[in-house]
């Protein structure tokens, strides 16, 4: 496969994942199973099929950014930090819909918080704790006797 057609691949496994999380209220069981474990997986293994064929004779390293800046000279490792985001931002995005569902919060709340992770990672990650925070505070207030 050429690299162009194993981004194209990935990026379809990912929205594939992404599209069933937002199905996640009618299907949960399934929903965990597929897009917070299957597909996760799935990516992981082409992840790190590329790390182990490219990683050994590339330039480059975690010291600086420069060095980061050099390992993402490489066409192959570029696609390999994409699938890592693709995979860990989908396993994210069902995290926080099996929370969601664990501690009763509404999924269209969640909504925004995977359109972002989706988007953005780090970002709908910390919406979505916010807004669990928040929830948390409301039923600590609601339980406190008047």
């Amino acid at each position: 496969m050429t690299l162009e057609e194993i981004f194209s691949l990935a990026g379809a496994t990912a929205m594939l994942g992404w599209l069933v999380l937002l199905a996640s209220p009618l299907w949960p069981v399934w929903t965990q199973r597929i897009s917070g474990l299957i597909l996760p997986l799935i990516l992981s293994v082409g992840y790190s099929a590329l790390i182990l064929v490219y990683w050994a004779d590339s330039e480059g390293g975690y010291g600086s950014l420069a060095e980061v800046m050099q390992l993402f000279t490489r066409p192959e490792l570029v696609l390999a930090g994409w699938i890592h985001y693709l995979a860990f931002d989908l396993f994210i995005g069902a995290w926080e819909c099996r929370t969601a569902r664990a501690e009763g919060i509404r999924f269209w709340l969640v909504i925004p918080c995977l359109a972002l992770t989706f988007l953005f990672g780090p970002v709908g990650l910390l919406l979505f704790l916010a807004l669990r925070a928040v929830r948390r505070v409301q039923a600590a207030g609601a339980a406190v006797p008047t």
